[in-house]
């Protein structure tokens, strides 16, 4: 079958827009050849979970899946009651762009808290942490944290710890969606577990698809007790893969060496190239330090809309202007430069003066 698009074609929309790393593709390859037993009882299942306990501890169990969504909703499903809620960011993903699964398909409540910044912080939790014996409200019970968060900013250990005594203090578990958290252990450097295992997050939902993989993820349990059912939720919820060989393999390719590190760093590094090719240009305002691989910005009236004549992303707040642009494992320094010079064109003629050099 011949190609049916441009395969030079890059842009800013999403890491989920990336195709898969190389490496990755081979390790799917490798894993092709005879007949592996279905549903997990392979050799790459195995050899995952004996990789991500290097990574979190030895306790920790791996549970693959297709997709981030799914390990969201199954993770948080497995830590709560039926009558559960889960206290989160008002700009969680959970909350904002998974389509009311976590609710309908989990069966559970979602109760939000604005943050300027996409962080929970104790304080912030006990804005929602309250009620338990009133049968009129959902009860909580676990605290749900992003990392990095959906404005692309970055929790350190110390902000995680904070939070995740606080709710373990409350009687409540942690949950952290780790679709990027690969970029924020490169932005830190730091191991995994010092964003995880070492400072009380319970379960995690480990990325992936956003590092270079063609499809999944992982729920990742930290502590035995945290979660329960996870191995019938996953089959009930369509999240069980018959050849997970191949969902495994590729996980194995990206965690048991350091491609996780290396995609994640190439990407951060990419968009700090692009944050600094375009601050200070007038007319650009950026709205988030950028610590990982998002870069957010509020430009002039019409200019998106322009740019986006040949350049893929997304508005994140219409009504103010504010884009988000993220950069992948693939994105090139060329990328980024014809885009950044775009950008000041296009701002250069909204406002009338000359673009800068």
């Amino acid at each position: 079958m011949h190609t049916l698009h441009d395969p030079s074609s890059r842009g800013f929309a999403s890491d989920n827009y990336a195709g898969i790393h190389p490496e990755v593709l081979q390790a799917i390859a490798a894993a092709n050849g005879g007949h592996q037993v279905a549903y997990g009882e392979d050799a790459y299942t195995a050899r995952l979970q004996e990789v991500l306990r290097g990574h979190f501890g030895e306790p920790a169990e791996a549970f693959p899946v297709f997709n981030g969504t799914g390990a969201n909703v199954l993770s948080l499903q497995a830590m709560l009651p039926r009558w559960g809620a889960v206290i989160c960011a008002e700009s969680a993903h959970i909350n904002t762009d998974e389509n009311g699964a976590p609710e309908r398909v989990a069966g559970l409540k979602l109760l939000t808290v604005p943050t300027p910044d996409g962080k929970l912080t104790p304080e912030l939790v006990d804005r929602q942490a309250w009620g338990w014996g009133d049968e009129h409200r959902a009860q909580p019970g676990v605290v749900s944290i992003t990392q990095t968060t959906e404005l692309g900013t970055v929790y350190a250990p110390e902000e995680i710890r904070a939070v995740a005594d606080h709710a373990h203090a409350l009687g409540l578990r942690v949950h952290l969606d780790g679709s990027r958290l690969a970029n924020a252990a490169a932005a830190l450097d730091l191991p995994l577990r010092a964003l995880t295992t070492d400072v009380g997050v319970d379960v995690v939902s480990l990325g992936g698809t956003k590092n270079g993989l063609m499809l999944g993820e992982a729920v990742v349990v930290l502590d035995p007790e945290a979660a329960s059912g996870l191995t019938y939720l996953r089959k009930m919820n369509m999240q069980l893969a018959s050849k997970m060989r191949f969902v495994s393999a590729q996980l194995v390719a990206l965690f048991e060496g350091d491609l996780w590190l290396r995609s994640a760093r190439h990407a951060n590094a990419m968009a700090a190239r692009l944050s600094a090719a375009v601050e200070g240009v007038d007319g650009v305002r950026l709205t988030q330090a950028t610590r990982a691989n998002a870069v957010f910005a509020v430009l002039p009236p019409g200019v998106a809309d322009r740019l986006r004549t040949r350049f893929r992303f997304y508005d994140w707040d219409e009504a103010t202007g504010e884009v988000r642009w993220m950069c992948a494992f693939d994105t090139t320094e060329a990328d980024v430069d014809a885009f950044a010079r775009a950008v000041r064109a296009e701002v250069a003629s909204a406002l009338g003066v000359g673009a800068e050099a």
